[in-house]
């Protein structure tokens, strides 16, 4: 396996937690995975769990070795575009917090939405398209110097598309590759690739 590819799929895992294969491949771009995952098992870095809830998850030694190459997978000139990407997510960020608010309760929040209204969803997703938009906007700044992150795009595209074709869950319904699940493997690649810790900044 080269050790691009490599970094690839520990990062991938670090930051998703626990993934299929055929996730792995989406997130890091690359088609035939399955080597660099046997390997990797092989060197008891990655584990495969089965069972209901199942897939590839990083060891403890996978976790101090992805820490020990993160530092020289970054860049200067990726690090400088990345910190000017970090800026302009947070407002974003805000924005989508209270967006998904708004998609789970309705009422100020006094009760569930149980997606009878219509028009209401409707104007939910319109705002959910427009957070789409500035995203989509802020990492394509950053896919020439960072393609990880350009990878992002297709994966938002695709969750919006199912919550447009009236997939409820898409939305962010947790562990189903929803709009949401992607936001959230997206910030904490930007803390970790910049080296930061979640803050107020961050909605902590």
């Amino acid at each position: 396996m080269s050790d691009t590819t490599r970094f690839l799929a520990l990062h991938a895992l670090k930051v998703k937690g626990l993934a299929s294969a055929d996730d792995l491949a989406v997130i890091t771009g690359v088609e035939d995975l399955g080597p660099t995952l046997e390997g990797l098992v092989g060197e008891e870095l990655v584990r495969l769990r089965t069972g209901r809830v199942g897939g590839y998850a990083l060891t403890k030694d996978g976790r101090a070795a992805h820490a020990e190459a993160l530092p020289d997978s970054v860049s200067v000139a990726e690090r400088a575009a990345l910190d000017e990407a970090y800026r302009t997510f947070l407002p974003v960020n805000s924005r989508f917090k209270a967006t998904c608010t708004r998609w789970q309760c309705v009422d100020g929040g006094e009760r569930l939405n149980d997606h009878s209204d219509a028009d209401y969803d409707a104007r939910v997703i319109e705002d959910l398209a427009t957070t789409h938009e500035e995203i989509s906007a802020a990492l394509a700044a950053v896919e020439d110097v960072s393609p990880r992150f350009g990878r992002y795009v297709p994966r938002f595209a695709a969750a919006l598309t199912r919550v447009r074709a009236g997939e409820n869950e898409a939305f962010a319904r947790p562990m189903s590759n929803s709009y949401h699940d992607v936001w959230m493997e997206l910030h904490e690649d930007l803390l970790l690739t910049l080296g930061r810790e979640r803050d107020a900044a961050d909605g902590h």
